[in-house]
């Protein structure tokens, strides 16, 4: 890391209990650089979906603070945030197809058409389904 540049995800001691009993995060100490690229990896109960929501802001931590590019994001709300999150059981829409579904929320975020069609392919490309994009989500295999 550059030493003066701010990570682009950092958690700070955040910690997340739902019953005030149990954590389901314990002071997660966690720096992301840009252009990293992370994987959390542990057992169902561990954590990682719950240190990822509160990253997208659908819950707030119990302790601690979250920055994104360097700002605290802590207590902004979800809507504000302008980070998606795709669930392990994802919900598409089955009606459009693979490039729309990709396309939606930038569409509702009112983004220029030449853009949206700039960001959609550079997705496909990323994932290797550029040749796809007109299929329809069930039209694709889950692996």
């Amino acid at each position: 890391m550059n030493a003066s540049a701010e990570p682009l995800v950092r958690f700070i001691e955040v910690s997340k209990s739902y019953d005030g009993k149990v954590d389901a995060v314990r002071a997660l100490n966690l720096e992301v650089e840009a252009g990293e690229f992370l994987t959390l990896l542990g057992p169902s109960g561990s954590g990682k979906t719950t240190t990822l929501v509160m990253l997208a802001g659908f819950e707030q931590p119990t302790a601690g603070r979250i920055f994104v590019g360097g700002e605290d994001v802590t207590m902004v709300p979800v809507e504000k945030r302008g980070i998606g999150m795709v669930f392990q059981n994802y919900a598409l829409f089955p009606n459009m197809s693979v490039a729309q579904n990709i396309a939606f929320p930038l569409m509702v975020r009112k983004t220029p058409r030449a853009e949206v069609e700039q960001k959609v392919a550079r997705a496909l490309a990323m994932v290797r389904l550029d040749g796809l994009a007109d299929r329809r989500p069930q039209q694709l295999g889950g692996g």
